[in-house]
């Protein structure tokens, strides 16, 4: 909205009650306090010792910065109150709360928008007068309020990231000492990590490789996936803007294959999950091979967004020369490396599943007779028929299924899926 310039005879009306405010007795800023603490979600603000003297202090502060700066220029914008946002950044972050506890500004801002409309009404009769004085200040106290809960707001982004940086450091230092095995207090290490190490562990890392990582958005992942595996104790820690290590304490091993359900719709993030362990050996080594799995996934280019050490440990080893795996797939698979991906997926779940055809049709959530067919068509174009080589076809599958998406997405062209 344009700033609207009030008349000469409203900018002292405005002038002459910012002056009120200004020598006003108590009572104005007790009926302020009151209803800024009387609201339910302000109650353990206001149980605070520290923080509701803080709250009364930074309304009472915005109310005088105001006030103050309408005597010096009646009617102008007001810029924010800059004194108050790096008091309430730390102390909102180092309390554990969030932008929810600014709620305090616009109760304090309804209950003196009331005193003021008072004033304004003991101030003047005349009512054009009255309504551009309310006009022009009901725009100042919001635009008001408005910037100094943004500036607010801008400081705790900057306080949270400070301490997650600085906790988060501390912790990569534990951790670093109990990957690399050396001498370490176990349990100074845990009152350290917040965590138990004498548990069963499972290692993931959330990560992304996108230019502006959002690091909320990996670490709301990794929580999901922790309550999705029900892990009993969680241990989270940024490696970096865009990485985030997590171990599961106690999860449930069977869940860990509807790890896909804590990424949602973050199509940009992907999950490396390690695997199991038990101990300080069992934290140690499911952090590695975390690491090893993540590897895999970013050496194999795939876009498939979970995968788990299980899933890619012999791919591991089958891809250390991308040369000799190539010439192998090539060999093995002739030309079955190059047909439709929906015919490659039908043999891959039908060797998974010990050539049972009904199972593999169940895994692919397609009818048996397509998926009897494209084995068929699958072993059509195989150099040697599958039952003379099925080690050597699982495995060359199996690079090919990690090195790209989901196969059996895609159905093979002239094939219906019924």
């Amino acid at each position: 909205m344009p700033w609207p310039d009030p008349s000469p005879r409203v900018k002292e009306l405005i002038r002459r009650g910012a002056e009120i405010v200004l020598t006003a007795p108590p009572d104005l800023f007790d009926e302020v306090d009151a209803a800024t603490f009387s609201a339910v979600d302000m109650r353990p603000i206001a149980e605070d010792p520290e923080l509701r003297a803080f709250s009364v202090r930074s309304t009472h502060a915005n109310l005088i910065h105001w006030a103050s700066a309408n005597l010096r220029k009646p009617g102008a914008p007001v810029s924010a109150n800059t004194d108050e946002p790096i008091e309430a950044a730390r102390l909102i972050t180092g309390r554990g709360y969030d932008e929810a506890s600014l709620d305090a500004y616009r109760l304090g801002q309804n209950v003196a928008w009331r005193r003021w409309m008072r004033i304004a009404f003991d101030l003047t009769s005349d009512v054009d007068d009255l309504r551009e004085m309310l006009d022009v200040t009901a725009q100042s106290i919001s635009e008001f309020v408005d910037a100094t809960i943004a500036a607010t707001k801008a400081q705790i982004a900057l306080e949270r990231d400070w301490l997650t940086r600085t906790r988060d450091s501390e912790l990569r230092g534990v951790v670093a000492l109990l990957i690399n095995g050396d001498r370490i207090d176990s349990r100074a290490a845990e009152n350290a990590l917040g965590y138990r190490l004498v548990q069963t562990h499972t290692a993931a890392i959330v990560w992304t490789t996108v230019a502006a990582p959002r690091l909320t958005e990996l670490e709301r992942v990794a929580e999901s996936l922790a309550r999705q595996v029900e892990a009993r104790e969680r241990l989270r820690i940024v490696a970096s803007p865009g990485t985030v290590w997590v171990w599961l304490g106690g999860a449930d091993e069977a869940l860990l294959r509807t790890a896909d359900k804590a990424i949602g719709a973050a199509t940009d993030l992907q999950i490396a999950i390690g695997s199991t362990g038990h101990g300080l050996d069992g934290f140690r080594v499911a952090h590695l091979d975390a690491l090893s799995t993540q590897q895999a996934m970013s050496r194999l280019d795939t876009d498939h967004r979970v995968a788990t050490f299980a899933d890619v440990e012999g791919v591991l080893l089958l891809t250390k020369d991308a040369d000799r795996a190539n010439r192998f797939i090539a060999h093995t698979l002739g030309a079955l490396e190059h047909s439709a991906p929906a015919v490659r997926e039908a043999m891959r779940a039908y060797l998974h599943e010990q050539c049972n055809a009904s199972r593999a049709a169940e895994r692919l959530f397609a009818h048996r007779n397509t998926v009897l067919r494209r084995i068929q068509r699958a072993n059509d174009l195989l150099p040697r028929p599958v039952q003379d080589n099925p080690l050597n076809v699982a495995m060359a599958l199996e690079i090919l299924y990690w090195r790209g998406g989901k196969a059996g997405a895609t159905a093979e062209p002239g094939i219906s899926r019924h």
